[in-house]
């Protein structure tokens, strides 16, 4: 797999580690007092809650090995200097490209001419053909 497919996949895995985290402290939250005029809310100690301050740190620490995991994949692109040599390397791909275009339009042309060249003998041919008399 090449390191852009590489980084789609792990752009996928951190949002997915995102959306996980936060479902996951929304629905284990204890629940909050809105405000004094409503009763506190009912406490229900189980081992889920018990649990629920280590889940955070847990999804964090997933959260930070898959971004170290992106920022190691993003060291491993190849630079070639920065952008001024893209660029001129752009421009050498675009002249290459001019060149191959224009060869290959020089041989279209050259089939073009042979194709006309072959009709031109295959229509001499069936004439031929059909000028024969036919034997007595």
């Amino acid at each position: 797999m090449d390191i852009i497919s590489q980084l789609q996949e792990q752009a996928n895995s951190i949002a997915l580690i995102v959306l996980n985290t936060f479902g996951t402290l929304q629905r284990d939250a204890p629940p909050v007092r809105l405000s004094p005029n409503y009763p506190e809310p009912p406490a229900n100690p189980s081992e889920e809650t018990i649990n629920i301050t280590e889940q955070p740190k847990a999804m964090s620490a997933a959260l930070v090995q898959a971004a170290k995991k992106f920022d190691a994949l993003i060291a491993a692109l190849p630079l070639e200097g920065g952008e001024e040599a893209q660029l001129k390397r752009i421009a050498e791909l675009q002249a290459e490209n001019e060149l191959v275009g224009l060869e290959l339009q020089k041989q279209l042309e050259a089939a073009e001419q042979e194709l006309k060249l072959v009709q031109a003998l295959f229509s001499q041919a069936s004439d031929n053909c059909l000028n024969l008399k036919k034997p007595d």
